[in-house]
This record gives C-alpha cells, sequence and structure tokens, in this order.
C-alpha cells in the first residue's frame, strides 16, 4: 500500500512539475517552493525543482584563462561539473570560505552546474500574494534574472530565475541555441 501511495504521490508531482513549465517562467516565479541562500548579507531564493542536490564546498580544480567567477571543475560521481561562485558572480563585498558554504548542484537544461553560496536557509513555500515584482532599475543594472521580491516575516527573499542567471552569455556554461532547431 505505501509503494501505491508513494507512486501516487510521485505521479502527482510530475503533473504540478508538467503544469507548472507549461505556464511558463513568469507563473513559476511568483508562486511555488524556493530553496533560500545567502550571499553575503543577502537573503535568495531559486526554484527547488532546478536544485538536484547540495554538497559540502570542496577546492575545484583551476581552469585556465576562466573568469573570476568560475571556480574550476569537479568530478561528481563521474560527471565534470562547473562550479560558479555566485558571491563573485552577484558582486557580493566578501566571498569567504568557512564550513557554512556549500555548493548547490543544480540541474539547468540539462546540464549539471554547481554554485558556491554562503550558507542554505531553508525550503519555502511561497504564494502569490507574498511577491512582489522586482523594481525597475535603468538598464546599467542587470535585472534580467530576478523574478520578484518576497516578505516572510521580517526576512526579504530576493527569488531568482537562476535558468536565465546560468544561461546568460557571459557565463559561457549553457549554449544559446540548445533546445532550438537549427
Amino acid at each position: 500500500m505505501d509503494m501505491i501511495t508513494e507512486a501516487k504521490q510521485v505521479a502527482r508531482h510530475e503533473a504540478a512539475r508538467a503544469v507548472k513549465s507549461a505556464k511558463g517562467a513568469a507563473a513559476a516565479a511568483t508562486h511555488g517552493e524556493y530553496l533560500t541562500f545567502r550571499l553575503g548579507g543577502e537573503e535568495y531564493g531559486i526554484d527547488i525543482l532546478r536544485v538536484q542536490e547540495i554538497r559540502s564546498y570542496e577546492q575545484p580544480t583551476r581552469i585556465a584563462n576562466s573568469p573570476a567567477f568560475l571556480k574550476g571543475v569537479v568530478n561528481l560521481r563521474g560527471v565534470i561539473v562547473p562550479i560558479i561562485d555566485l558571491r563573485v558572480k552577484l558582486n557580493c563585498n566578501s566571498a569567504d570560505f568557512n564550513a557554512f558554504t556549500v555548493v548547490i548542484v543544480l540541474n539547468i537544461m540539462g546540464r549539471v552546474v554547481g554554485a558556491v553560496v554562503d550558507s542554505v536557509s531553508d525550503v519555502l513555500e511561497l504564494s502569490t500574494d507574498q511577491v512582489k515584482p522586482a523594481p525597475g532599475m535603468n538598464a546599467q543594472v542587470d535585472m534580467s534574472f530576478i523574478t520578484g521580491i518576497a516578505n516572510v516575516g521580517e526576512r526579504m527573499l530576493i527569488l531568482m530565475d537562476i535558468t536565465a542567471l546560468m544561461s546568460a552569455a557571459d557565463m559561457g556554461l549553457i549554449e544559446q541555441s540548445q533546445g532550438e532547431t537549427a
């Protein structure tokens, strides 16, 4: 009986995921479950469905001539995974490594990527009422990956479209033509 119940829950989860994908990124950005993490003094949230696992930080193998935010690569069970330091990429004041520093392993458009963050907080379910649109900024501030701001009690949470950030041209991780037919 437990296996049947579990199978039904998995089927419901997959159906909800398919519906969420069909509604598009805008709908996904306004409600759902988010993994929250800290970068410097700010707290961010990303769609929990993009998270594959959370690992302790280990020193990656550096790649020559790579940008400062690309820390290098690690071998994750036979898969070579690029490690991006989100603290450096998003210009946080400090990027110190300590016991709380972790790597969030993400699955972005079929590609596995690691993101270094200061710490992981929790998983929150946010309703549409809790999420406000990201503020408008001038053209020099790249807000394309910020999908909204959520107020959770006394906390302000910056919601991020991690797929948009990781597939940005300057990242060079995900080919722009991936998923398109030539």
